[in-house]
């Protein structure tokens, strides 16, 4: 069985960028030591696309908003599973205020994917 990966497109605003990534920070060490292979959070760049849909489009960034692209890799989606059930028992997750996150996690979105190329 193939890795796995969870995916998410975050709109954030500028000014709270390093609330946000004080966040990330800790759910980023909380992932690992539970079990995660890799956990990623990616600041937008160069989101200006014409061909394509761009991300601030995907995420309907508001004006003075920006989109973090952030994954986390598992070894599979069984592994995934026992990972996630321990990051959500973990204090440093729950004793986080979810009503005062850095964003708007109702315009979050998230995925489990399948890994079906890696190279």
């Amino acid at each position: 069985m193939g890795k796995y990966v969870d995916g998410f497109v975050i709109p954030v605003a500028k000014k709270k960028m390093a609330a946000y990534l004080k966040a990330a920070k800790i759910g980023a060490k909380v992932w690992k030591e539970h079990g995660a292979l890799q956990y990623f959070e990616c600041a937008g760049d160069d989101l200006a696309q014409k061909e394509m849909v761009p991300f601030p489009k995907l995420a309907k960034t508001k004006a003075g908003e920006t989109v973090v692209f952030s994954f986390i890799v598992y070894k599979s989606r069984a592994h995934r599973d026992k990972v996630i059930a321990k990051v959500m028992k973990d204090p440093r997750i729950t004793g986080m205020d979810m009503k005062n996150m850095p964003f708007d996690m109702k315009r979050m979105a998230y995925g489990g994917f399948s890994v079906v190329v890696e190279s």
